[in-house]
Formats: structure tokens, sequence, C-alpha cells
């Protein structure tokens, strides 16, 4: 007989696994599937490993291009790249195991295999153990998010073709590569490969790097790149591709015209989502259409995460999950997605929240924009990282902050009080009066304000 729960979670990643376990909190039962890995894509194919190699890939070149400038001398200097990819899924399998350790904790069973939806209100799981089990439940939530979108003529195949999984996990780096997309994963990978003496090609269909963020910012990456060595190609197409035995090669038009060729091409062109089989969910472009309160076209089917579209963020699936499940189990209504950061952890380090400059202006009222440069900070001169600046624009009528965008040392940390700022509708006036402690790099957000109403003491 099926068992019977009142929630079966369908994916164990950032929207999953934290809606399994909030609904638990909530005192009901709980089943999630996954059938990968506890923690989903995100801690096991991207956001956390990925960032453990961008460390490696930041300290290497420190050591490497600047131990100069703090009287430092290595001879010999080398990297192992068994160890950095090593330590990269050490991270991961940490993390994954801390997740299934929480299920335990909130008495959430937790399934190793594959879901089907087999109909209304009732689960099939295939376990990796080769058994299957049936689970029924008034409420399911699919959070099975999406996988690498594979660019037409350049297939995957692991080897040559590859998506960022793969990219992880290179037995050694590539004399050269070609990334395909400029969007936070194409950036992060080529930081990190370019570091370890990869030659790069960066290929943007798009006019800027990272197209979602303030023009200003993506400019002064692509400047820094180009000082880093990657060769930086905007508004640019892929024509064709060919791999080959020994390598690919890839014609691109254009803004600028050529071919390039490399022993490898990462594709980062966007993602798809992942359906679970069996019952037809209703899709919009490809993703799970959903409503207000999270669910889908089958009555008892909700959705939540990467799957529903964009944006996809970790931190966003996450909090919508919560918000799913809340809904179901905490008799309130979900709240709208409020104000979210996105952020990229090349180096420099770019985030921002809220309206780019070219929003705020399109949007026809009136807004001021302060800037402030890292070189002109005390801390960032000290710690000798002192490329690029803060950004923040307000609404001229009332002072309110519109937007916050950062590109330097340590932004993915300073956008969470410029997040907290919006969400709290915070104006000038309160970023004025809230005082920064002295060195941070923090003094820049209270620099970049009083900027834009000409009250700058710094600059």
């Amino acid at each position: 007989m099926p068992e019977r729960y009142d929630l079966v979670v369908i994916g164990g990643g950032p929207a999953g696994y934290v809606g399994a376990i909030r609904a638990a909190q909530l005192g009901r039962k709980v089943a999630c599937i996954e059938m990968d890995r506890a923690g989903g894509t995100c801690l096991n194919w991207g956001c956390i490993p990925s960032k453990s190699l961008l460390r490696n890939a930041e300290l290497y070149r420190l050591l490497k291009d600047r131990a100069g400038d703090f009287g430092l001398r290595f001879e010999g200097l080398s990297f192992e790249w068994s160890g950095i990819m090593g330590r990269s899924r050490k991270v991961a399998d940490r993390l994954s195991g801390g997740i299934g350790y929480l299920f335990r904790k909130n008495r959430v069973d937790y399934l190793a295999g594959k879901a089907e939806l087999t109909e209304p209100g009732r689960v099939t799981a295939a376990l990796a153990d080769g058994s299957r089990r049936s689970l029924e439940a008034d409420r399911i939530l699919v959070s099975t998010g999406v996988r690498p979108r594979p660019l037409p003529g350049l297939a995957f195949d692991g080897k040559r073709v590859i998506g960022s999984k793969e990219a992880l996990v290179l037995t050694a780096p590539p004399a050269s590569m070609v990334i395909v997309g400029a969007g936070a994963i194409g950036v992060e990978f080529a930081y990190f490969y370019n570091a370890f003496g990869t030659r790069v090609t960066l290929l943007e269909m798009m006019p800027h790097l990272l197209p979602v963020e303030d023009e200003e910012v993506s400019q002064a990456l692509a400047r820094s790149f180009s000082r880093q060595g990657i060769e930086v190609h905007t508004s640019t197409r892929v024509d064709e591709g060919v791999a080959s035995q020994h390598g690919v090669q890839v014609s691109f038009g254009g803004e600028t015209t050529g071919r390039v060729e490399a022993e490898v091409v990462l594709v980062a062109v966007g993602v798809d989502a992942l359906l679970p089989p069996g019952l037809e969910l209703e899709t919009d472009r490809g993703f799970i259409k959903v409503d207000g309160n999270y669910r889908t076209s089958i009555e008892g089917v909700y959705a939540a995460g990467d799957v529903i579209g964009p944006p996809w963020l970790a931190h966003v699936a996450s909090y919508q999950a919560v918000q799913a499940v809340e809904g179901l189990f905490a008799n309130g209504k979900p709240r709208p997605l409020p104000h979210y950061p996105s952020c990229t952890y090349c180096n420099p380090q770019v985030a921002s929240v809220g309206l780019t400059e070219r929003a705020a202006r399109e949007s026809g009222e009136p807004c001021r924009v302060g800037r402030f440069p890292f070189r002109a900070n005390g801390k960032a001169l000290a710690v000798g990282e002192s490329e690029g600046f803060v950004k923040l624009i307000f609404g001229e009528a009332d002072g309110e902050l519109l937007g916050a965008h950062l590109i330097g040392s340590e932004a993915t940390e300073l956008i969470g009080e410029l997040g907290l700022a919006m969400t709290l509708g915070a104006t000038f006036e309160d970023i004025e009066a809230t005082i920064q402690a002295h060195p941070t790099l923090g003094e820049a957000v209270h620099e970049a304000g009083a900027a834009a109403f000409g009250r700058a003491i710094h600059l």
C-alpha cells in the first residue's frame, strides 16, 4: 500500500530541501525525493563547488601576480590540479551530508531516486537500490530544477563540448577554452580557468558581459577581464562549431567576426526546465506555470524554484519554496518576491539589487546616482583591493534607494546591507545617518549615497 504523507517534495535542491524542512517544522509528515544527492545541483554541481574553485583561483593569482605588492617572495610557485578539484568536491560532500543531517533532525523521509507523478496525489519513486516506492499526498511540491541548455550545432559530449558540471571536474586545465555565454556561469569559469593558465575566449550575444547587470558595472568587468588576458567578444553570435577528436573550432560573427580553435568549448547560454515524468503540467516557455500561490495546472500539485522560470537563483528558489509551504500549511498567503540580490563571484566580484540606472531613468521618474571608487577607500587600499566602485540610485523626489550596484572586493557580502535597506524602504537620509565602521569597505556605501546628493567627503 502507498505510504501516506502530508507533503511529497520532488527534488532536493535549494527549493526542495528547504521546502521539505519548513513543512516538517510546521508539524507535517514530509518525504523528499532527489535523484542525485541532497542539495541538488546548486550544492553539488553549481554554487558551492564553483565558489571553492574561485577561491583557489583568487589565492593563486594573488600570490603569483601580486606577492611583491605585499613584500612577499616566492620561488617555484605551482599548483596541484587534483588538489584544487579535490577540495571543491570535499566542500560539496560535507554540505550534502549536512543536509542529510537536517533531514534526519526534522524527521523528513529522504529518498534517493527518481520520482514520477503517477496521478494526482500519488508519486512513484524508483529508488537507487532498485526498489520502488509509492507515496500518496494531498499536496505535492515539484522543485526539480533545470539543466544546461545546449547550443544548436554544438551538442554536449562531455569532453570537447561541456556544460558547467563537466567544467567542475576536468582532470587538467585545458590549454585553451571558448566559453559561449557571459552570464554569471560563463564569467566565473572564464576567471577561474584563465587564472590557471588556460587561454580563454569569451563570447556573448548581448552588448555587455553579465547582461542583466548595470551597464557601467558590466563595462568595468570587461576592462578588468581584458587586463587579465581574457579575450572578450560581445554582440557576437556563434555561427558554427565543429568538434573533432583534437578540439573544437568555433566561428562567430556580429560586432566582431572571427574563428577560434580551442581544446574545449563550455556552453553557458541558459537553462531548460527539468520536468518530472508522468502527469503533464502546463508550461510557459518550457517552465512550469504557477499562479500566485505556486499552484500548477493539476490540483494538489505545486511548484517552486528554478523549474518555474527566472530568476534562476538558489536564494530565490529557497524563498519561493518557503512561501509555497507556508501558504499551504500556515494559513497564510505567499508573499510576492521582494527585492533580491544578484551576485557573480569572479574577481572583481559583482553584486546588485534593485533597478539599474537605465531602468530607473526609463521609468520616467527623476533619479540621482552616486558613485564611490574603492581606490578612495582606506580599507580597500590597505588590503590591496582598490579595483571597482559602489553605485547607488535614488529617487529624486523622496530619496528612496532604488538600486545598488557594486563591483570589487567582497561586493557579494556588501550587497546584503543594501538589500535590507531596500526591503525597509530606506532613503538617502537613512543611509547617511548610518555610521559605518572605519576602516571598512562598507564606508564606500555611505560615500556613494552622499555623492548622489553632492555631499561626499572623500571625493
